[in-house]
């Protein structure tokens, strides 16, 4: 893994919650995406080397909607940026944990993502993100 590339925050508001980071970090989003396979619009935020990606669902029935409806507000993943996705998946599983999705899919701002199931990793859910080229 070479860094954290971002954290994920689901948020209820998207917009309150630009405005909200807007404030605290000093600086606007750079892009707002959405990401229809996984149900979320997101915004993202460029803080030194590190994103912050703050979720907000379209549908009910999205992974971000169900976590709010159980946790509420706040931070819903660590994203770590890797060179291989495919070779990391391979890697990881070897060592016993446990891949959400097997096969990397689109995710938001040009990246392919897995997530990491959190009973595998601690309690922290874990995505693996690659650049597209």
């Amino acid at each position: 893994m070479r860094k954290v590339e971002h954290i994920g925050i689901a948020v209820q508001n998207l917009q309150a919650a630009e405005e909200l980071y807007t404030q605290l970090l000093g600086i606007a989003p750079y892009k707002r995406e959405t990401v229809e396979g996984e149900g979320v619009t997101t915004a993202f935020f460029q803080v030194g080397e590190t994103k912050i990606e703050l979720l907000e669902a379209i549908r009910p029935d999205s992974p971000i909607a169900r976590f709010i409806e159980k946790r509420g507000e706040g931070i819903h993943h660590v994203a770590y940026e890797v060179a291989d996705i495919e070779q990391e998946i391979t890697r990881l599983q070897a060592e016993g944990f446990t891949p959400i999705n097997e096969i990397p899919k689109r995710g938001a701002d040009n990246k392919l993502v897995c997530f990491l199931h959190p009973k595998t990793t601690g309690g922290t859910l874990v995505e693996l993100c690659q650049e597209i080229r």
